[in-house]
């Protein structure tokens, strides 16, 4: 009953005020995170905002990176109307209607119009046909949101026509200032801690982040009263459970856990059953994909060097067909990197070479450094440099790192898969002979 209670006045604090991610939406450029390298002070797309001469382009990334939003500030900043449509409910009708509109405007008014598609990709080839004529003429500036590869999803007269600007993910620091912005919207406090988990449960996905954080600073709220309350672990785990809409214990996340570690287990059953239980719920399928792609190089790696291969076509299968048929692409990617050699010597290496890489600057080798310049060999550089390709074995012994670090060992191969083959021809390149064909 308690619970209840609970719960019934979380929802009435959530519904007394609009969605966070709409109170926190940027009004000037200084307040977006991320996307410098686009609308950063000396950024293309920020340059071509203040000379007043924005033309059409496709606004390519991933979902909760802004996209929406840069095209509102675009249009504000840019003295354009903003007419938005949405690829999923617009028919042809509806483009030619906005586009009337638009020509009505410039005419009437002298005011020009940014029509906003979102999710272009999901507009037929007619719809995207009706748009050439506005967008060759100027009629309109096309700006246009995807989350795919538009080289895929994009009639090629139209895509000439626009430029592709890349929505980059937004890395930890930037959901970081996202997420503190949002606490303190809220009205509640986030501890380094629960801000890390609440960034690793939502993928880089900006609006997935504060909607998470929404749900859970009103628990947080309902359950410490007014004034600043701290968010707990618990009130992320709920509010990305759904606690308060959906009282199912079947968490997004935890699917996704059962996933890769079914796979990682060596179980395609269970990694084909798990696919589908969140391809039926809704989940993107290009977000297992990049989960197939991770998991073929961190838990398989050298023990089978083609799982990364196939990941990635798959992933580009994906991209290409798209559902439902693309779920076999899926399932023989499943397949084969459950039933692949397992191995982590990659994961391993790359986190010894990375605390090497970390450590005070190391010069270059005097033999490594650039010699195809007048004065390099006065300097000794590339003096003594072999090259492999003189040696009959196919390589040269020489340092290749600074002499402090050279004897570090990094990749370690294990017993299974193709592995012992890699191990067999390093062993080779410290005084052995070269490893048979059959090795």
């Amino acid at each position: 009953m308690s619970e209840d209670l609970f719960a019934a006045k979380a929802k009435e604090r959530l519904a007394a005020k609009g969605p966070l991610a709409a109170r926190l939406r940027p009004k000037r450029f200084e307040d977006v995170v991320g996307q410098d390298h686009l609308i950063g002070p000396s950024g293309p797309l920020r340059v071509l905002v203040e000379q007043q001469r924005v033309t059409s382009g496709i606004l390519w990334g991933p979902p909760g990176t802004g996209k929406t939003t840069l095209a509102r500030l675009i249009a504000e900043h840019s003295h354009m109307v903003f007419e938005p449509l949405s690829a999923v409910t617009a028919g042809v009708k509806d483009v030619r209607d906005a586009i009337d509109r638009a020509t009505r405007r410039l005419g009437e008014r002298g005011e020009r119009t940014i029509l906003f598609v979102d999710e272009v990709h999901r507009f037929s080839k007619s719809q995207q046909d009706a748009l050439l004529p506005a967008v060759e003429e100027g009629t309109v500036v096309l700006l246009g949101a995807t989350t795919e590869n538009p080289f895929f999803e994009i009639n090629a007269p139209l895509l000439s026509r626009a430029t592709l600007w890349r929505v980059a993910p937004l890395n930890t620091a930037a959901l970081e200032t996202l997420a503190d912005r949002g606490a303190l919207e809220e009205g509640a406090t986030l501890s380094v801690e629960v801000r890390s988990t609440l960034i690793a449960q939502v993928d880089g996905d900006a609006r997935a982040l504060l909607t998470t954080l929404e749900v859970a600073a009103a628990l947080a709220l309902a359950r410490g009263g007014e004034g600043s309350a701290l968010v707990s672990e618990g009130d992320l785990l709920a509010a990305r459970s759904g606690v308060i809409l959906n009282r199912s214990s079947d968490t997004h996340y935890d699917q996704v856990s059962a996933f890769i570690k079914s796979i990682r287990g060596s179980d395609p059953d269970a990694g084909l059953y798990w696919m589908l239980r969140l391809l039926n719920a809704g989940e993107d399928p290009i977000f297992l994909a990049r989960r197939l792609v991770i998991l073929a190089s961190e838990d398989i790696g050298m023990a089978d060097p083609m799982s990364l291969v196939l990941a990635s076509a798959a992933a580009d299968a994906v991209r290409l067909v798209g559902l439902p048929e693309a779920k076999l692409n899926m399932a023989q990617a499943v397949i084969h990197l459950a039933l692949a050699p397992k191995s982590n010597s990659v994961t391993v290496a790359l986190g010894l070479a990375e605390r090497d890489a970390a450590l005070p600057r190391h010069d270059v080798p005097a033999h490594l450094r650039d010699g195809h310049y007048a004065g390099a060999k006065a300097l000794g550089h590339g003096v003594s440099y072999r090259y492999p390709h003189d040696d009959p074995r196919g390589f040269a012994d020489q340092p290749y790192r600074p002499e402090d670090l050279e004897t570090h060992e990094y990749y370690r191969p294990l017993a299974h898969g193709s592995e012992p083959q890699r191990s067999a021809w390093r062993a080779s390149r410290r005084g052995g002979d070269l490893p048979s064909e059959d090795a």
